[in-house]
């Protein structure tokens, strides 16, 4: 008469089966994928994170900073051109038809130092944006491969202490469990 007991389990075969579970869940390279998207085209990172509505937010402020550099350039081209006209002794656009001026010569040099700094502020802003939804697209992938199921949780727990019931003392432990 033969029997076969088994005391335990092997721990080994549970640790490989969890470890299977979390690989699966766990894409190392999405988080990479995510900001080549976004720099590659402006808002591709949140459209592959699945995350559509964040797309229009980033068109939208890369469009109002390219517009405003434009218009801030486009400007700057036009108060540069009478400045330089004027310094000649030509005709800008300016000056009225009577040779009078609309804006002083000071006052030209003010507008170009003015839209300059916007030009230029604007384009910082665009850098800047475009950088930012590169690295929100990647940590949005981070984020979207932790576990938030029901089973984490934080159990704040108060324990007076029994030994010295005359002077109360309390303290504060944390247990989380996952």
């Amino acid at each position: 008469m033969s029997q076969i007991l088994f005391a335990q389990k092997d721990p080994t075969a549970l640790k490989t089966k969890q470890l299977q579970i979390v690989t699966n869940k766990y894409n190392p390279l999405s988080p990479s994928k995510a900001a080549f998207y976004s720099a590659i085209f402006p808002g591709g990172g949140q459209i592959y994170n699945k995350k559509y509505w964040k797309a229009p937010i980033v068109w939208a402020a890369m469009g109002t900073s390219a517009y405003y550099y434009i218009n801030n350039s486009n400007e700057y081209d036009r108060y540069r051109t009478a400045f330089r006209l004027r310094k000649q002794g030509l005709k800008d656009e300016f000056t009225d038809v009577d040779g009078k001026t609309l804006i002083s010569t000071p006052g030209l040099e003010n507008a170009q130092k003015v839209l300059r700094k916007n030009r230029d502020l604007s384009l910082l802003t665009g850098i800047l944006l475009y950088v930012l939804q590169i690295v929100e697209a990647s940590v949005n992938a981070h984020l979207l491969q932790f576990d938030t199921t029901d089973n984490l949780s934080l159990k704040p727990m108060v324990y007076p202490d029994p030994l010295f019931i005359e002077s109360p003392k309390v303290g504060l432990t944390l247990k989380y469990s996952f």
